[in-house]
Parts: C-alpha cells; sequence; structure tokens
C-alpha cells in the first residue's frame, strides 16, 4: 500500500501549543524595553486625537498585592484598546510618596524624628526609602505587561511636583477656599495628627455606654420649667455616652426645642429625660417603681443649669438642632473639644471652645483632676468609678457598635478639637460647584454617582493640614496676635515654590524665615504639613496640567471603588477649588478582589493570592485573562482552582492561534489571497463572522466591559471556530491540492481571522499576541502595538450577502448530527464520525437550505455521505431533533475506507494505480487543479 503522508498538507508552525509564559514573557518583556516600544507609540501616534487615563498613585510602600494587579492590568487594557482605535494614549504611572507609613518604616530604621535624628536627615531618608519601593514596584508592574513613561513616571516626592503643589495650594488660596479654625478633627492618636475623611475606616468597637445624672442647680427655676410650685426631691437631667472618656471636657447640655420631656419620680430622687425615650432609660436600669409627675417642652428647659459630676462648675441646658428621641435619653452631653455638632452648638452660644484636656498622644493633660496623664481609652473606667462615687451613674452595660478607626493603625480614633487648616466645602461655593460637576461626570458604575453625591453632600470642610515630618509643607506666615494670613501670601508661596523645585521639601525647612518676610516681629511660620490627599488630589495640576504628553482634564480616572471618598473627592475638590474645572469626564470604579467564599485577603486566614507567584508559575497572561473575565464592577473573586480553569481557557485560545497559524504554513500573502468573490462560501462566512465579532468586542472595549470581550473572544473560538469552521475544514486543508483554490480560500479566510484575532487578544493577552503576530506570514508588518483594528474584515464582509443565518442553521443541524453520532458511539455502533452515512428529513425552507449544499453536506457534517430527503415524517428508526421538521438518520458507511483522507467511499480502489484511495484523492494528487468547492 502506498504511503500517501507526504501528499497530505500537513499543518507545521513555530508557535507550540506550549506556552511556557513564565519563561518566555520576560524575554519579550525585555525586547520590548531594548526596542524603545513606548516611545514608538508616541511617536507612531503623535498628532492623533489624545485619549488621557490618569494615573491614581499606589503608595510607595510594600510590595504590590493583586488588587494593585487587577488595577493596572484594567488601566493598560484600555489603553491598548484606545491605541487599536487609533487614539494617541500616554499612559504616566505615578506614586504617592509623602505621609506617615513610610515615616513610621524609615522610624524603625533609624529612630523618631528630633530624637535620633534630626528631621531634614529624616526627610532624606524617607526619600531614599520611598525611592526603592518605587523601583521594586516599577518592575512587578512592568513584568504584568504595562507600557507606560516608565523612565519618567510621576511621584509626589519630585522636587517640581513638591514645588507645583504650593502653587496650587496658593491659587486655592487666592480663590478664597482656605480657612482656619479650631475645629475636632478625626484624631489618630498613634500617628499623632489629623485624619481626612478618606484615612477612616468604620469597625466594630465594644464600649462602655453610661446614663449620667446631671444634679439640677436652683431646683426652683426647674420647678417652674415644669409648671410646679417646687421639686421636693433631688433631682437631675440625664445624658447617655459611649465615650465616658469626653466628660472632663463637657461644657454644656443640649436638649431639643420641640421634644416633651418628663420629669419623673424614682423613689428617693427625680430624673428628667425625653418622654418617648423613657422606657428604654429605665429598661437600662434596675427601676420598677415610678411615675411621671410633670411634662415639659425642651423651649422651657434653656437658660436652666446643672452641675457638672466631677467638676465644681455648672453647666447650660442649650438647644441643639441635632438632638433626637432616636436613642440616648434626649439629652446630649456636649464636649466642644470632642465632638463636631457639640462644638457647633457651643460656638453658636459662645461657650469656651479651648477646653481641650487631651494632648497630641491622646492623654490628659498633667493640669486635668482626676485623670491627669491618662490615655483617654484607658481612662474610661476611671471616670465611671468617679461618677459611681458622687452617685452620678443611674446606668451602665457594654455596647457594640460602630465606630471611626485609623485605616493604618486600626485602632481606634478620637475626636478632638485643635487648630487645623480647612478648605472650605461651602465658602465660595464649593459644594454646589462639586454638586454640579458630579452631575456632569459619566459615572461607571452608575450607583458611582449616588455614592459620591451622598458623601459630597454631608462631608465636611477637608482639614489639610498634617502634624508629619515627611510631608509637603504649608509655607504659610500668620499673624503672631491675629492668625491672619500674611498679606503677601501669593508672593511668599512662589518664593518657597522656586525654593523647592531646586532642593525639595527639605530646602523649606532648612530655610530661615527672613528668605521670605521682612516683618519678623509679627509674623510666625505654620510648621503643619499638607494631607497627602491633597498631594495625590493635585495631580490634575502638577501631571495633567502640566505634562505636555498629556491634556486637561483627563478623560477617565480608574480606581478601587473605595476612591469615592478618596482620590476621586480630592482630585475634585483641588481641581474645582483651583481653577473651577472638573479633573476627569468619565470615572470608572473596580471592586475589591475577594476569595471563592468572599473573604478579602488576608494573610491571616491564608488565602492571598501573590500576583509574584502566579506571574512566575502561570504567567501574567493567565492574571490578566483573569481580570479580564472578571466584572470588575462588583468583587472579584480569585483562587488557585479559578487561575488554573483561567489557565485552561487560555489553553483553548492558544490552541485556536495554533491551528490558524498552523495551516498558514507556506502561505504567502502578497501572492495567495484568493479574491473574495472567488472564495468559498464558508470561507465568506466565517470572515463575515469575524467581522460580526470584531464590532461586538471593539463596542465592549469602548465601554470597558472586559468581561464582555473575553466572552466574545472565547465563544468565537470555541464554537463558530472550534466547533464548526475550523474542524470542517480540516479536510479540506489536509487532503485538498496544497495550491488548489479551494485550499487556499480556506487559507485565505484563515489570514484575516488570525490577523482580527491576535488584534481582540492583544489589550488582555499581550504578551501571547505578540507572539502570535511574529508568527503570521507576511513581510515588513510594522509591530503588532502600532496597529490598529484589523479594518480589512468590513471590506470583505459583504454580510447582507452572505446569509449569517443560513450557516447558523448548518451549525445546529451539524450539532444534532453529533448528538446522533456520539449515542450511537457509547453503545459500540461506531467509531469516528466519517465511519457513518447520515440521511436528514427535512421540509421546507430548511430543505431547501440544506439542499443547495448537495455533496459538500457531508464535509458540513464530516461524515461520509449525507444526504437530504424532502419529506414531511421520517421513516422508524430516524430520530426526532430539537430543529422542528427535522429527523436524522445514522448507520455506519459499510463503503472502504480511504487511506488518504478517511472517508467512506465506494470509489476506494476502482483505479489500478491508487487501489486504496478515493476519486478525489486522486484528482486532488493527479491533477493540476484538483477539487474546487462552492460551500463546504
Amino acid at each position: 500500500m502506498a504511503d500517501y503522508k507526504s501528499t497530505l498538507n500537513l499543518p507545521k508552525t513555530s508557535f507550540s501549543m506550549k506556552a511556557n509564559l513564565a519563561q518566555k514573557e520576560p524575554m519579550r518583556l525585555n525586547q520590548w524595553y531594548k526596542d524603545n516600544t513606548y516611545q514608538k507609540i508616541r511617536q507612531h501616534f503623535a498628532g492623533r486625537d489624545k485619549f488621557i487615563l490618569h494615573d491614581g498613585p499606589p503608595y510607595a510602600n510594600g510590595d504590590i498585592h493583586v488588587g494593585h494587579a487587577v488595577n493596572k492590568i484594567l488601566k493598560d487594557m484600555i489603553i491598548r484598546a484606545k491605541t487599536l482605535s487609533g487614539f494617541d494614549a500616554p499612559y504616566v504611572p505615578g506614586w504617592d510618596c509623602h505621609g506617615l507609613p513610610i515615616e513610621l518604616q524609615v522610624e524603625k530604621q533609624i529612630g523618631k524624628p528630633g530624637v535620633k535624628v534630626d528631621a531634614n536627615k529624616f526627610r532624606k531618608e524617607c526619600r531614599k526609602y520611598a525611592t526603592k519601593q518605587i523601583k521594586r514596584q516599577m518592575k512587578d508592574f512592568q513584568r504584568l505587561g504595562v507600557l507606560g513613561d516608565w523612565d519618567h513616571p510621576y511621584t509626589t516626592m519630585r522636587f517640581d511636583y513638591e514645588a507645583n503643589l504650593i502653587r496650587v495650594l496658593a491659587k486655592i488660596i487666592d480663590n478664597g477656599h482656605l480657612t482656619k479654625g479650631f475645629k475636632p478633627v478625626n484624631w489618630c492618636c498613634e500617628c499623632a495628627s489629623a485624619l481626612a475623611e478618606a484615612e477612616v475606616e468604620y469597625k466594630e468597637k465594644t464600649s462602655p455606654a453610661i446614663d449620667v445624672k446631671f444634679n439640677i442647680d436652683n431646683p426652683q427655676q426647674w420647678a417652674n420649667a415644669f409648671g410646679l410650685s417646687a421639686i421636693s426631691k433631688p433631682a437631675s437631667i440625664v445624658i447617655w455616652t459611649t465615650t465616658p472618656w469626653t466628660l472632663p471636657a463637657n461644657e454644656a447640655i443640649a436638649v431639643h426645642n420641640e421634644i416633651t420631656y418628663a420629669l419623673v419620680d424614682i423613689n428617693a430622687q427625680y430624673i428628667i429625660v425625653a418622654k418617648d425615650l423613657l422606657d428604654n432609660v429605665l429598661s437600662r436600669t434596675n427601676i420598677d417603681n415610678y411615675h411621671i409627675v410633670a411634662e415639659t417642652t425642651g423651649k422651657e428647659l434653656i437658660g436652666l443649669f446643672a452641675h457638672h459630676p466631677f467638676y465644681q462648675k455648672k453647666v447650660p441646658i442649650l438647644h441643639g438642632d441635632h438632638v433626637t428621641t432616636d436613642s440616648g435619653t434626649g439629652a446630649v452631653h456636649t464636649a466642644p473639644a470632642h465632638g463636631v455638632e457639640d462644638f457647633t452648638v457651643a460656638k453658636a452660644n459662645n461657650l469656651p471652645l479651648d477646653n481641650n484636656p487631651v494632648d497630641n498622644q491622646g492623654y490628659f493633660k498633667e493640669h486635668i483632676d482626676f485623670f491627669a496623664k491618662r490615655f483617654v481609652l484607658d481612662a474610661n473606667d476611671a471616670v465611671i468609678e468617679k461618677l459611681k462615687a458622687n452617685d452620678c451613674l443611674l446606668a451602665h452595660h457594654r455596647l457594640d457598635h460602630s465606630y471611626p478607626h485609623c485605616w493604618r493603625h486600626k485602632t481606634p480614633l478620637i475626636f478632638r478639637a485643635t487648630p487645623q487648616w480647612f478648605i472650605s466645602m461651602d465658602k465660595a461655593n464649593l459644594r454646589e460647584k462639586a454638586a454640579k460637576t458630579i452631575e456632569d461626570t459619566t459615572w461607571l458604575p452608575s450607583w458611582g454617582k449616588n455614592r459620591i453625591e451622598a458623601m459630597m453632600k454631608d462631608r465636611p470642610d477637608w482639614c489639610i493640614s498634617r502634624q508629619r515630618t515627611w510631608g509637603t509643607p504649608l509655607p504659610l506666615f500668620v499673624n503672631k496676635e491675629t492668625g491672619e494670613l500674611h498679606p503677601n501670601t501669593s508672593e511668599i508661596m512662589e518664593k518657597v515654590a522656586k525654593l523647592i523645585e531646586k532642593g525639595g521639601i527639605e530646602a523649606w525647612f532648612e530655610a530661615d524665615n527672613s528668605e521670605f518676610i521682612e516683618d519678623l516681629e509679627h509674623y510666625e511660620r505654620v510648621t503643619d504639613t499638607l494631607d497627602v490627599w491633597f498631594d495625590s488630589g493635585a495631580s490634575n495640576a502638577c501631571v495633567v496640567e502640566a505634562n505636555e504628553q498629556l491634556r486637561f482634564p483627563a478623560d477617565l480616572y480608574l480606581e478601587g471603588s473605595d476612591q469615592h471618598r478618596g482620590w476621586f473627592q480630592t482630585s475634585m475638590l483641588t481641581s474645582l477649588a483651583r481653577c473651577g474645572k472638573a479633573p476627569y469626564k468619565e470615572v470608572l470604579t473596580h471592586g475589591f478582589t475577594v476569595d471563592a467564599q468572599g473573604r478579602k485577603m488576608s494573610k491571616s486566614l491564608g488565602n492571598v493570592i501573590s500576583p509574584q507567584d502566579v506571574v512566575n508559575t502561570l504567567g501574567a497572561d493567565i492574571l490578566r485573562l483573569w481580570v479580564s473575565s472578571t466584572d470588575y464592577r462588583s468583587e472579584m473573586t480569585v483562587s488557585d482552582e479559578i487561575l488554573k480553569r483561567t489557565a485552561d481557557t487560555y489553553r483553548r485560545l492558544r490552541n485556536t492561534a495554533r491551528f490558524l497559524l498552523s495551516n498558514l504554513n507556506g502561505f504567502n500573502p502578497e501572492t495567495d489571497l484568493v479574491e473574495f468573490d472567488q472564495m468559498v462560501a464558508l470561507d465568506k462566512w466565517a470572515i463575515a463572522c469575524a467581522y460580526e465579532t470584531q464590532q461586538k468586542i471593539i463596542n465592549a472595549y469602548d465601554h470597558y466591559h472586559f468581561h464582555t470581550v473575553a466572552q466574545q473572544i472565547h465563544h468565537f473560538c470555541s464554537i463558530e471556530m472550534g466547533s464548526f469552521y475550523l474542524d470542517v475544514i480540516k479536510d479540506r486543508q489536509y487532503t485538498a491540492k496544497a495550491d488548489g483554490q479551494a485550499r487556499k480560500s480556506a487559507q485565505t479566510a484563515m489570514y484575516h481571522i488570525v490577523q482580527a484575532l491576535v488584534r481582540w487578544l492583544s489589550p488582555i493577552l499581550c504578551f501571547t499576541a505578540d507572539e502570535i503576530y511574529a508568527a503570521i506570514p507576511g513581510e515588513n508588518k510594522q509591530p503588532l502595538i502600532l496597529c490598529q483594528w484589523y479594518d480589512q474584515l468590513q471590506t470583505l464582509a459583504k454580510t447582507d450577502e452572505l446569509n449569517l443565518q443560513f450557516w447558523q442553521q448548518i451549525q445546529q443541524v451539524r450539532s444534532e448530527t453529533n448528538k446522533l453520532l456520539e449515542s450511537m458511539r457509547t453503545q459500540d455502533q461506531l467509531g469516528a464520525s466519517l465511519e457513518a452515512n447520515v440521511t436528514l428529513y427535512a421540509k421546507g425552507k430548511l430543505y431547501q437550505d440544506l439542499a443547495k449544499l448537495q455533496d459538500e453536506l457531508r464535509f458540513a457534517l464530516i461524515v461520509s455521505k449525507a444526504q437530504v430527503i424532502e419529506s414531511e415524517g421520517a421513516p422508524e428508526d430516524a430520530i426526532k431533533t430539537q430543529i422542528d421538521g427535522l429527523y436524522i438518520h445514522a448507520e455506519k458507511s459499510s463503503a472502504p475506507k480511504c487511506a488518504r483522507c478517511w472517508h467512506r467511499r465506494e470509489d476506494v480502489g476502482t483505479h489500478a494505480e491508487y487501489d486504496d484511495i478515493c476519486g478525489r484523492c486522486i484528482e486532488n494528487i493527479t491533477t493540476e487543479k484538483g477539487e474546487n468547492r462552492a460551500f463546504a
């Protein structure tokens, strides 16, 4: 028997099935940087319409985690997709560098500033530490395949950036947004500094909840308030608090004008509480016998006094709009130093505002009676004991509740009134401008708009001053007596900015005051630093507007959903306060990563997925494919099992590319492309299908629906291609005449399809796409990264003439046929599908469509013989299918098997010279033309 293997067109390719991504990707990455790929992109697309995605700076401390990887991969996919759409889309990465976390790390190494090392040496060490962290993180980001201007990233500690921060602040001051105030702020005792709202997180905490009696002063006045002639027993007004340690700072009790208060007899004494809360109050005590003696409104209590429970002073009863009957007693303990609403009420009533008994570290000051030098959160028990000793404690229990904590130290915060600098939300209409900006911005997902609207509506003034060493200074001079800013503040700040441009923030701290002002007698320097959220928030000016590669405002900001209360807000506020414009047009958010059980990543739980480990084992493209396959708009579930399944999906995509490339072996697009009108109908359909898929993919990329892109690509590769087209054309590719029109028609289709496919994949599988592109035949190709979407599909695919529904129906018929053949295979009635002869029974249009294929129907069904019979019914041995009116009968062929194409054909052995192959194969190896096909 002759060996016909040499006459087959067996596929060959250098693009292997084994990806070895962990080994290959670094080599390809090195080549990108050796070739100055990013710079070539900028040159190639210079002058095109710009698309600006502004990078929110990660903090320069610690190795990147999977959340960082998600963020950077999403950004890279957008930049690459926009480049494919023809935009000039530069990407300038950045880092946030000032602030406490770096201070803490440097303190561990060299000690506290001002104690073991001078402050400026400490700052220089902080700068060195941040530089090392940036290099580590940059290496990991680059390994993910993220292309950007890594040679010129922005950092908030760069001298020019620090200088521009001063200029931004000066402009905000000029526009009337800066205020100074002595207000309660979130204070971290570990940080010894005020915190911004974005630095506060809420966690469950157990606190002592106490009902405290403030004994009344002048019983006759209180009796009159209740319409009584006299009060015959000791009486007190009751407050409820979960922060006993704040009682030393008490200056008043707040009630509400319109709430009804009851004078309640509880045997030996009277208590005064809101009537609606009486049952709740008594439920916290052991009191069973009581009766209401009289009632009055809060308005009648205003102006009366009560005695402080352990200090020799009287405190007034005041009206407070914040007082409700939702909880407590209806009378609110008021400590202006420790509560925003307390402060507001005290200020409106001219009460002392500077009674702040707590120092920067959270300890009671030395002059505070009973509690001096105690840490406030440890003083609760001492306060409670003092109340008991004075018979002022009505009730005491433990309460679990949500409480603000420092996002860095995870420790409970306190409210503490200190002199701070604020960007006012209402001065110069900043809140109103923010509301309009939110309305005019596109928020993706749409719920982001409601979230930031609610936050902006109620947010307090932004405290931008910090008491830190490593931070951008507030280079202000204020009058020693009045606290007013120096009249030449703008000019002073420009001098400071120029100084910092040359020597960094260290230059300001080392400079003498005389370098900036002459009137040293009446003015003093502010020693505070800027909130680091101001540093990053002002990047819209310091980067987007200052960098000539970019354009203000940015088209898109993309960060995690927690940034609605962080960077998205501070960016908006700095931009509006500076120039009255929004910093962005669209804001896109992604969710957090969680494990398979929905739990956040935690070392203690042992569920952390390290991006470095994934990259070093599976490859960066697997991580990128997982990101693209997950709906990032909600929580993103990741685990080793999920990544394993992602790797399986990757192999299916890679196998599709490998099949296409292997069957283009020897194909020269310069000479072998078949004109579209001359192509086999099935090949025309494949191109039309690719074009239709490409339209969906581009639309999904444009709307940042990456999981839709991944689904479309996977469906195209596994269903339209893998389960149908590529399977059907194997026979034509392997057995048809190598130079015949039928085979070249299929190769032409595959060439166009792989050119489109490689572009679809490139934003997601950037390394693999580059490898695929290098294996596509053709000379003088420009690098893939400089390409745009494959527009020849649109030119070729005349979808209105190709009847996509026709081939969709053929796929359905083939699927039903395969079900029957598989059933026969499991019953050992059949082996390969080419052993089968199939008869289809159909009617109407279905019959007409199937009949069009004539003898080529067998190639579409991948059987040795197929015929279609027009019939309303079918023989008993035919199987009814899921397709209306279609019945199928299949049987094992008795015809001999062709040694070359493996089809079972009656004409095998009828040729004397070629006695073991079929007539079609004889024609393909002996004639110049070979077979031709119209359909399959």
